[in-house]
């Protein structure tokens, strides 16, 4: 069967879901699609399916699957389905195509889509179990918690990143690939003392991403109005899983009401992909009163083989988080108390603050001092600061830095940040050659740049309660 539509600028301003229902016979064990469309810069048309169990948004069942702009076609079996596709028991009744209307020209866009059922044998396969693994031992434990397999818009599969993982040494790691959980169905299996796996999914749409963490069922992502925020939290937090608002910055911010989320991806890839606005909304959500955990990830697209290390790969940066043991319970709940810090690299600097028995991410009453535990930032400079801002600055003497600082009443908040002084040339220079012939030749010159501090490492804060 074959579907012809025209989709509009008002076709994508009334719902920018646009549904292609079709039947399904008893007894189909697979279908196929093809979706066809002249792309281009100013037209893409993201891809996606739902079964007869869809009750709208926000429904709890009937999600199939969703490839983004990524797949011009995908299959769904009893047994297999494409990357990003759920397969297993195919429901007789009304299904539906979904197209996400990402970019449509002026004049529209004439889009096809192509149908094939089919009804030969074919196993039904259950979906995978999940595995608990824990490593016992209280200690600093460091991941990402935000990167992308070929089940959403990167290249690599998913042993190609746990790969990736283990080269860089990482403890943890959150698969976040968009609007899908299927990965799931490689990860859960390879989930180990060594290398934890956390439930992810990124919620993304035209105006705004955000990661969910620990949460066992797909979240409906078909936000179309500012408030559905407060749907989103409210679908996530009614499953015990956690919020995070992802990169608020160019070139997708948040422009979504503020939900009640658990965190702020304050850090996204290399600190000179704009990420001082991120934190900047990060500090004024803080100085607002909000308790939000800081956390980083490096959003990165694994290719379809293992790079080298560098700037631009997995766990640039590094989310690293206090725990009483390593599993994913343990990790999901230092994420939520913000008992850690956000490094540049899996070795980038420690980062540790503490005003008397308060660690990062809890609270302290009018405290009047702040002890300090740094290493590998000889030369850099470390900032103090609370909800007025900067409130005190000092040289990082040694590589292995112990400090205590009397303090004038920080107020609402005190957090840390660690600035590149000895070690920007170094750091913008090894960007630079990652990047080379990827920008223009005067780039690291250019205001944005040159101007622009670059942060290290960023503790979460210490909230303080007069």
């Amino acid at each position: 069967m074959q579907f012809t539509a025209h989709v509009t600028r008002a076709d994508q301003a009334a719902n920018p879901y646009y549904y292609l229902p079709f039947d399904v016979p008893e007894g189909t064990t697979r279908i196929d699609v093809v979706l066809a469309y002249s792309k281009a810069e100013d037209c893409v048309v993201d891809l996606g399916a739902f079964d007869p169990r869809d009750t709208g948004y926000p429904t709890r069942e009937g999600f199939r699957g969703w490839s983004g702009g990524a797949r011009d076609r995908f299959f769904i079996a009893t047994d297999d389905a494409t990357p990003g596709y759920v397969h297993g028991e195919i429901q007789p009744g009304t299904w539906n195509v979904i197209l996400g209307l990402y970019k449509v020209p002026e004049a529209g866009a004439d889009v096809t889509v192509t149908i094939t059922l089919d009804a030969a044998p074919r196993r039904l396969e259950p979906q995978p179990a999940r595995t608990f693994p824990v490593r016992q031992g209280a200690g600093w434990y460091k991941g990402d918690l935000h990167c992308h397999t070929f089940h959403s818009d990167a290249r690599g599969a998913p042993e190609v990143l746990h790969a990736a993982a283990k080269q860089a040494g990482l403890d943890f790691l959150a698969i976040a690939d968009h609007n899908t959980i299927t990965q799931r169905r490689y990860f859960h299996p390879q989930s180990s003392p060594d290398l934890v796996f956390v439930r992810g999914m990124e919620v993304t749409t035209a105006i705004g991403h955000a990661n969910v963490f620990g949460v066992d069922e797909w979240i409906d992502f078909r936000m179309t109005r500012p408030s559905d925020a407060h749907v989103l939290e409210k679908l996530v937090h009614e499953r015990g899983g956690l919020l995070s608002i992802n990169h608020d910055k160019p070139v997708i911010p948040w422009d979504y009401d503020m939900p009640a989320a658990d965190c702020q991806e304050v850090w996204q890839s290399t600190w000179l992909d704009w990420n001082w606005v991120s934190l900047e909304r990060y500090q004024q959500r803080l100085a607002a009163g909000m308790k939000l955990s800081a956390i980083g990830g490096s959003d990165y697209h694994q290719p379809a083989d293992l790079r080298p290390e560098g700037p631009l790969v997995l766990a640039r940066p590094t989310t690293v988080l206090h725990l009483p043991e390593l599993s994913e319970d343990a990790v999901l709940a230092g994420m939520k108390a913000g008992h850690g810090y956000i490094t540049e690299s899996p070795d980038g600097p420690h980062l540790e603050i503490r005003c008397g028995t308060s660690v990062m991410g809890s609270t302290a009453t009018s405290p009047d001092e702040v002890g300090i535990i740094v290493r590998g930032a000889r030369g850099d400079r470390l900032v103090l600061i609370d909800a007025n801002g900067p409130i005190a600055e000092m040289d990082i003497p040694d590589d292995d830095w112990t400090a205590s600082l009397k303090l004038a009443a920080p107020k609402t908040f005190l957090r840390a940040e660690i600035i590149a002084v000895a070690s920007r040339d170094r750091l913008v220079a090894e960007l630079a050659a990652e990047v080379e012939g990827q920008v223009p030749a005067d780039y690291f010159k250019g205001a944005r740049i040159a101007d622009q501090p670059i942060r290290r490492a960023l503790s979460n804060p210490i909230y303080i309660e007069a």
